[in-house]
This record gives structure tokens, sequence and C-alpha cells, in this order.
């Protein structure tokens, strides 16, 4: 058995196809305004592809580039100013942060109702709460993508391994709000092919390579691998990215995402649609999902 192959880009276009037929029903284009500090190669990527996708589905989109020495007062400042700022309805503040800024202080400074990262303590609350609120980006863009291959959650054992505030825990509450039964693993988790053989959908966030090998996969479940791992290539080959599930587990699952491809392109359509999301709370409009 060969499984099914859940590729993120046709997910993530549906998912942004819809975000701009909601922007332009708007009286005015979404606002998102973005933060980096610092010059880091992984950011400075990142933020130029989400303000480029931003543009393309029709929203408006600013980037504060700041220096790596901005300090904590600064960046607080700037995001009281953007909280205050009836114009911007979606604030990003860019991870990681350099080592004189509380992240805890950074994110918690976001006005929630603009917290298009999803992970003001309020959105998590209400999320764990099974209210409407904005989520975090990669879980939600992960129920999309099931949603769009009209894979089932409900009444689903449910398995994901990892516990990061990121992915892992966030997670686990959208499955258990979408009425699964849910297991949260992770790194102290005695036996843990034991409880993931068990998974009848299995999601993997934890950054450690090929962590769950073929035999730790119930035959014909979904995986969801969220690890993108950096590794040498064999006898001093070209390095390549790999997941946290190992690659042989596509010849025991039912359907697996690919890495890269798979997760990777729906957190980015999920930003964009959050954006969307709390332009429309602001306006009067729908409830977040």
């Amino acid at each position: 058995m060969t499984a099914r192959l859940l590729a993120g880009a046709p997910a993530a276009e549906a998912l942004l196809a819809d975000a701009a037929a909601r922007a332009a029903r708007l009286s005015a284009p979404p606002y998102l305004v973005m933060v980096r500090l610092g010059d880091d190669p992984a950011s400075v990527s990142y933020v130029r592809g989400k303000d480029r996708k931003a543009r393309e589905v029709g929203l408006s989109s600013t980037v504060h580039a700041l220096p790596e020495t901005t300090t904590q007062a600064e960046l607080l400042d700037l995001i009281a100013r953007l909280n205050a700022d009836d114009r911007v309805n979606g604030i990003l503040v860019q991870l990681p942060l350099p080592a004189q800024i509380s992240e805890q202080a950074a994110l918690h400074a976001i006005d929630p109702r603009k917290d298009v990262d999803g992970f003001h303590p309020l959105n998590v609350g209400e999320l764990w709460a099974g209210r409407p609120a904005l989520r975090p980006c990669t879980p939600a863009g992960i129920l999309a993508l099931l949603d769009h291959y009209r894979i089932a959650v409900a009444g689903q054992r449910a398995v994901v391994v990892g516990r990061s505030h990121i992915v892992g825990r966030p997670l686990a509450g959208l499955l258990l709000n979408r009425d699964a039964t849910v297991t949260l693993a992770h790194s102290r988790t005695p036996d843990l092919g034991a409880v993931t053989r068990e998974a009848d959908l299995l999601c993997v966030a934890v950054g450690q390579a090929h962590l769950i090998t073929p035999d730790m996969v119930k035959p014909g479940a979904t995986v969801i691998d969220v690890g993108i791992n950096r590794v040498p290539g064999e006898k001093g080959g070209k390095a390549h990215l790999t997941g946290d599930v190992h690659p042989d587990a596509a010849q025991v699952a039912g359907a697996i995402t690919p890495v890269p491809g798979g997760v990777g392109p729906m957190t980015i359509a999920q930003l964009l649609a959050n954006t969307v999301t709390a332009a429309e709370m602001q306006s009067g409009g729908q409830a977040a999902r």
C-alpha cells in the first residue's frame, strides 16, 4: 500500500481563494502589519513571502523592519501604536526575537482582536473553551488541510506528538473541539510507539528527524508531519529537508503529508485567512471560525 499524498499547495490555494473572496466583500482591504527585528535570513524570507502573498490575495500589508538592537520598550511602543490604529486589522511579530526582548511580553501586548498568530493568552483560552477566536496558524491550517481532502476528524482517535504552544497543544484543542478523541504525547511518553499505533489520525510536531518509524504507524492511518529538519546527505552529499516521520511510513499509512510541501503552505494561507477574519470581526461581521 502506498499512502495518498496530502499536498499542501492545492489546499492552501483553496483557503486563499476563500480569503480573497471574503476580503473583497469588506469596505476596505484587510490590513496586516508585520514586525521583524534584525536580519536573520529565515525571518527575512518568511516575512517577505507573507507580504507578497498578502498582496496577491488583495490584502494591504506593511513590514516594519527594526534593528536587532531595538529595545523591548521600543517594540512595545510600536505595538501599542498599531493596537490604537483603527486601520490595522492584524499584527504579527515575527519570531524568534533578539535576546533582550521577552517573547511573552511582545505577544501578550498585541490586541487579541488583532492577534492573527493566535498566540495571545485570551485567544488560547477561548480555543480551549471551544469558543470562537483567532487560532494559531499551523494548527488551524492542518484542520483546513484535512477538510480540503475530506478526511474525517469527528469520532477519530487522534494522537498529537509534540506539546509546543505553537503547534502541539493548540492542535490537540482544535481536534478535541472537532469531536476527535485526543491523546497528547511527548518526549516523556513511555513506549511512544504503543500510543501512536492507536491513532487513526497521527500528527507529529517535534523537530526530530524520523522520530516516527513505519512500525509506529497504524495501517491506513492519516499522518500529518509538521517537522522540517535539515539533515546531511549520505557520504557527504547535499543536505536536504526531511520530516519527523520516516518516509517509509508512506508504505503503511493511508494518507500522509509530504515534507516539504505539506503543512508548510497552509501556515501562510491560514495567517491571511485569520487577517480577513479579524477584519470581519472588527467591522461587526462574522465571528472568528
